[in-house]
């Protein structure tokens, strides 16, 4: 059910499946093109000359955290552009920058080449905060939240084929030139785009004028904005703080060194695979439960399998039950952005899922590093800090929770 969430203005007249299939589309085949180089990115600073393993692990952490850090300061800002001028022109700015930045790579002769390029890429990101926010704008009320689950699907099931067609690719031609292929894709995204993408027609009202000249603190003051982003930022918190720490862990459960890469691999699929899963989900349970439910529900879960984790004995048992983990992050993040999409007004959104989107990328861009340093200290810690940070935001949110839909109910009576 949908009764905690204010009716949509979307359009009727307007063809919202050819959009929803456009950003879609673009999505998987942008999210593809990133992973089909960016797994390898160790490997390329050795044919750059890096030659001691620890310099490479410097250079390889640093040029992939510095792209999501820089990129939560600018989405915002590409986000309130579009707001301005229209998204459609801000996501093949966004394509075009990476078709540049990506051929650019495969010409690189110095390691600070690449660091830089992954500097410019995170200047000129925004993509999938425009998608989403295009994903919103552009459905129905009632199935904004399967248009925006169907956009967080493709951009998780792109990473499923991209290193496999990459590391086919870099075996037969080489990596400099798995980067022009990665160049291509994105070119094919944006073509998708231009070609099948048709933007709502926008209000050119005062009102329109008013919003779009909000700063980014009263678009956070938006009803639950503020919640919606601990949400987002939580749940991308806990699901990359495995990264450092999973393979490690698997091996402390008695897996031999020659099979922790093999089960290592068999999770992070696992999960990857569930989230995906969950954004679909997200839309039917929402029909069903309302939006702050589902979510309370997801941090609950997701709360109970990574206390699991932390005592697991077996690996068996990391099998089980981490497929829930993606299960519970793929529900719980698509309904957040769904609330949210409701909260922000249609001349809003490409700003209000910037702000969205850079809870989502400071999480990616702090949470291997903290997880990392607890990881030195202990592993399980890592798992009881994540259980810790789910608690507080299931005690919070679920408090806030009924404040917010207090406050709906209210103005819908007095409207």
């Amino acid at each position: 059910m949908l009764n905690d969430l204010p009716p949509s203005k979307h359009q009727s007249g307007h063809d919202w499946w050819r959009n929803q299939t456009a950003l879609t589309v673009a999505t998987f085949i942008g999210s593809a093109g990133f992973t089909l180089v960016m797994p390898f990115l160790p490997l390329y600073f050795r044919v750059l000359g890096v030659t001691d393993v620890g310099a490479i692990a410097v250079w390889t952490g640093v040029s992939v955290g510095i792209t999501p850090a820089v990129a939560a300061i600018m989405t915002p800002l590409w986000g309130k552009l579009g707001d301005r001028i229209g998204r459609k022109p801000m996501v093949a700015r966004a394509l075009m920058s990476f078709i540049v930045v990506m051929t650019a790579l495969a010409f690189v002769t110095a390691p600070w080449q690449v660091l830089a390029l992954r500097f410019l890429h995170g200047v000129f990101a925004g993509y999938g905060a425009l998608t989403l926010a295009m994903a919103a704008e552009s459905a129905p009320a009632d199935r904004m939240a399967r248009a925006i689950g169907l956009v967080q699907m493709a951009r998780r099931l792109g990473p499923t084929i991209g290193p496999v067609i990459g590391g086919l690719l870099a075996a037969v031609v080489g990596l400099r030139q798995a980067f022009l292929v990665a160049a291509f894709l994105y070119l094919l995204a944006l073509v998708v785009m231009l070609s099948l993408y048709r933007e709502p027609p926008r209000s050119c009202s005062s009102s329109t004028d008013k919003v779009g000249r909000r700063s980014f603190r009263q678009v956070i003051r938006f009803d639950g904005l503020a919640l919606m982003m601990s949400v987002i930022f939580a749940m991308q918190y806990v699901e990359r703080s495995l990264g450092p720490v999973l393979p490690l862990f698997v091996a402390s459960l008695g897996v031999s060194i020659e099979q922790v890469p093999l089960w290592s691999g068999i999770l992070f699929s696992l999960i990857a695979g569930a989230g995906a899963v969950g954004n679909h989900l997200c839309s039917r349970l929402i029909e069903r439960y309302s939006p702050s439910t589902v979510i309370l529900g997801s941090i609950f879960v997701a709360a109970c399998v990574t206390a699991s984790v932390s005592s697991a004995t077996q690996v068996m048992l990391l099998v089980a039950v981490l497929p829930l983990l993606g299960l519970a992050i793929g529900t719980g993040t698509t309904a957040a952005y769904t609330i949210a999409g409701h909260s922000i007004p249609s001349e809003a959104k490409g700003v209000g899922f910037g702000v969205l989107s850079s809870a989502s990328m400071a999480a990616l861009a702090l949470s291997p590093v903290l997880s990392g340093l607890l990881g030195s200290v202990s592993l399980r810690s890592v798992f009881l800090v994540n259980v810790a940070l789910l608690t507080v935001l299931g005690v919070v949110g679920k408090r806030r929770f009924h404040q917010i839909v207090a406050i709906r109910n209210l103005k819908q009576v007095k409207s």
